[in-house]
């Protein structure tokens, strides 16, 4: 059985310059991410493996297509009786599960645009969330139903958390079991919005990138040639990266299960290598995106083959992977990992892919077949071989957003012309390998999270001791960097561990757990520009004196 008439964008194996000569982009007017990732496979391959949902606990369940297609179902009839209508916005502030699945193809169906949510969120990094994009559904924990304060947010109109019912929210199974399980997905134009989901900056707070129902078909391209054309007989998908992210929804999930092909749902609270190498033997996993913070400790508790493990792709993106990670990747998975490259707002443009071109340690690869990258100047001019300037992408492209929500000045700031700015600088050498050489702005990138410092500094300098805050990232061999904040205490607030110590448990409580600065170093005063912006840059410079 054949999956959807787009189901794959790469044919099979061919040399590359083959590839991108003959790939065209099939994108049709209507499309509809849900029906197409769920329904199609439910009426056609009912029993087909969907989801493999394993909880902490070690039980695990196996959900079929048409299993997943009646939940997801029930979600959408639910969504339209509790008044929700097309281009409403649901939140998902759950880690991975089959009812996070459910979630985002049912609210999809109906034509509700989903906001991914990271499950460490607390209060202040959800609330924020959830106002900017006026969502009137938020589907949670009790953790995260508590966090919410409905007082201040107007739009939101049902809370249900899949904990059970309290105060707070309808039990997810109240909620959702009452309703019929048919539903006939709405014909959504390829256009159409169908996701939020927010990028981290440094200039302000975290803005919505919205993208289209076009944006998985937009993906597939750059899911394939990092997974070793995917898909093929015997694939199973798993990665540890939250579905709340780009890299866990539209890497993983998603196209996963457009193709067809079993995704396993667990992610650790606190990663564990033993435990994913066991995960990936008991689950006979056979595709796995694996972030470079994950491989590096993997790589730190094992240094040969791992019995029962048998991957045929591994892809990684976020950090740059050097020689001897290649190396050990060949040594314990038989291959080596294909890296990728891209961000929230038009991702997967770049990878390698080992079975059609040279590996080059440290390059991130070439342009993904149907997206055409260059590095330009900063007028827009493309740059020649070897020269390092902006990574760009050209527009129009079916992986592009399509716009910051409610947002249309910083939207514009992304482009010069048709150039998407990624904010990135690099270089393409003469074979078409690109090459990361920094980022234009301050985003810190640990443990395979994309992190704007504004935020923490904002949640910090709601603390009673902080009169003002920089955040940078400082470079760090196992998580790429590490948080770390400078911090000016308000007048008769006296410096100690103590109050390091209380500082980083109230970015954790307040904001997020991985958001929370590892190193806070007290100073008197900030480096600040004329215009009162903080100069990061020079704050990394005295940061690295402080290092020698």
């Amino acid at each position: 059985m054949s999956g959807p008439s787009l189901n794959r964008a790469l044919l099979h194996p061919q040399p590359y310059r083959d590839l991108v000569r003959s790939f065209e982009w099939n994108i049709p007017e209507f499309f509809n991410i849900g029906e197409a990732a769920c329904g199609f496979w439910a009426k056609h391959d009912p029993d087909r493996l969907a989801i493999i949902d394993e909880q902490e606990n070690g039980s695990v369940r196996e959900w079929s297509f048409l299993a997943l297609d009646r939940l997801a179902n029930r979600f959408a009839n639910a969504l339209i009786a509790s008044g929700a209508r097309v281009g409403d916005r649901v939140g998902i502030h759950l880690p991975q599960r089959v009812e996070t699945a459910a979630a985002h193809l049912g609210a999809l169906k109906a034509g509700l645009v989903t906001i991914p949510l990271f499950e460490l969120f607390a209060h202040d990094a959800l609330t924020f969330r959830l106002r900017s994009a006026e969502a009137r559904v938020l589907i949670t924990n009790e953790t995260g139903a508590a966090a919410v304060n409905r007082d201040e947010l107007p739009a939101l109109n049902t809370v249900v958390s899949i904990d059970g019912p309290s105060d707070h929210a309808v039990s997810w199974n109240d909620f959702v079991y009452p309703a019929k399980d048919q539903f006939a997905a709405l014909q959504t134009r390829a256009e159409d919005r169908a996701m939020i989901i927010f990028t981290s900056g440094t200039e302000g707070p975290p803005k919505g990138a919205v993208h289209a129902h076009r944006v998985l078909l937009g993906h597939l391209p750059g899911v394939e040639m990092p997974q070793n054309f995917m898909p093929q007989a015997g694939d199973r998908f798993w990665t540890p990266a939250d579905w709340s992210w780009i890299g866990g929804l539209l890497d993983v999930l998603l196209p996963g299960l457009y193709y067809g092909i079993p995704v396993v749902a667990r992610r650790f609270a606190k990663f564990d290598p033993e435990a994913a190498f066991d995960l990936l033997a008991r689950h006979r996993v056979r595709n796995a995106f694996l972030p470079p913070t994950a491989l590096k400790f993997m790589a730190k508790a094992v240094d040969r083959p791992v019995h029962g493990v048998n991957l045929r792709s591994v892809g990684s993106g976020g950090e740059r992977l050097g020689a001897p990670m290649q190396e050990w990747s060949r040594t314990v998975f038989g291959r080596p990992v294909n890296e990728f490259y891209g961000q929230t707002e038009v991702n997967l443009v770049i990878s390698n892919c080992h079975e059609i071109m040279d590996i080059k340690p440290g390059f991130m690869g070439r342009t993904v077949p149907g997206h055409y990258v260059a590095v330009v100047d900063d007028e827009g001019v493309v740059l020649p071989a070897g020269e390092v300037g902006n990574i760009a992408v050209r527009r129009p492209d079916p992986v592009l957003f399509l716009e910051y929500f409610r947002q249309p000045e910083k939207t514009a700031e992304k482009f010069i012309g048709d150039w998407c700015i990624l904010g990135d600088r690099g270089y393409r050498d003469r074979e078409g390998y690109f090459w990361f050489e920094g980022r234009n702005d301050d985003v810190i990138s640990s443990a395979g999270y994309r992190i704007g410092p504004a935020e923490i500094e904002e949640c910090l300098q709601t603390h009673e001791t902080v009169q003002m805050s920089g955040v940078i990232g400082r470079e760090d061999t196992d998580r790429g960097e590490i948080i770390v904040a400078y911090v000016v205490l308000a007048p008769r607030t006296t410096a100690s561990d103590a109050l390091k110590v209380a500082l980083q448990d109230h970015v954790r409580t307040k904001l997020a757990a991985h958001e929370y600065p590892r190193e806070v170093i007290f100073i008197d005063v900030l480096p600040m520009t004329v215009t009162g912006k903080i100069q990061r840059a020079v704050l990394r410079q005295l940061d690295a004196r402080r290092a020698r």
